[in-house]
């Protein structure tokens, strides 16, 4: 699996080579500012892309707005975005076009490794891989907004945990809820955001995220 990494600090950018590498993923290019990361994702096309969010030469938001200019220009390139706080306009930006593989995680998970390598497989897959914060502060910003003010809160644990990408089953083992009673909470959270019904899980997950990152909190 072919990967572009951008990060500016020399040493986590060489420790999240290295433990990519380490995990099988082929790292094509290990950039440190957005016009380098522009660059590679348009040339090598990677099957995911790691961002840190600031990037020189502006050091605001130039790696996710390289990234979705690239995004722009190779439609559906899956994106996992690293960043040091929660920052509900930069996820949603992320979030706004509802294709391709997504993720945004604090810089803190990294060193989980086991967990970093995870929500790298499961963005280039497809799927998502969202911060349990910046889930928590998304539903947060838009409780007041219907119909998703009309959850239940079993219905709004379920929905942070679909947007963090798990499955059905590991929902379930979370909340200690059979695979009947997911299902049925599930299916009540499409009915009341008014999301038609998919068999594609992650296709569901990124529709329910996109609804979410597009309204104003």
């Amino acid at each position: 699996m072919r990967v572009v990494l951008a990060e500016d600090l020399h040493l986590l950018r060489e420790g999240l080579v290295h433990l990519l590498r380490a995990h099988g993923f082929e790292v094509v290019a290990a950039v440190e500012s957005g016009p380098e990361l522009l660059a590679a994702l348009i040339g090598e096309r990677p099957d995911v892309a790691v961002v840190d969010v600031r990037l020189p030469p502006t050091f605001t938001d130039e790696g996710l707005q390289a990234a979705l200019t690239a995004r722009r220009r190779v439609p559906g390139l899956p994106v996992l975005v690293l960043s040091q706080h929660v920052e509900q306009l930069y996820a949603r930006e992320l979030l706004a076009d509802g294709s391709g593989g997504v993720g945004y995680l604090l810089k803190d998970r990294v060193f989980n490794g086991e967990q970093f390598v995870d929500a790298v497989r499961r963005v280039a897959a497809g799927g998502t891989a969202m911060d349990p914060e910046v889930i928590a502060r998304l539903l947060a910003s838009n409780s007041r907004n219907e119909p998703l003010g009309r959850l239940t809160p079993r219905e709004r644990e379920v929905l942070e945990l679909m947007a963090e990408g798990r499955s059905n089953a590991a929902i379930g083992q979370r909340l200690f809820l059979s695979d009947s009673a997911v299902g049925k909470h599930t299916a009540n959270i499409f009915a009341k955001l008014g999301l038609a019904p998919s068999d594609d899980d992650n296709r569901r997950v990124l529709a329910v995220l996109a609804f979410l990152g597009s309204r104003p909190g």
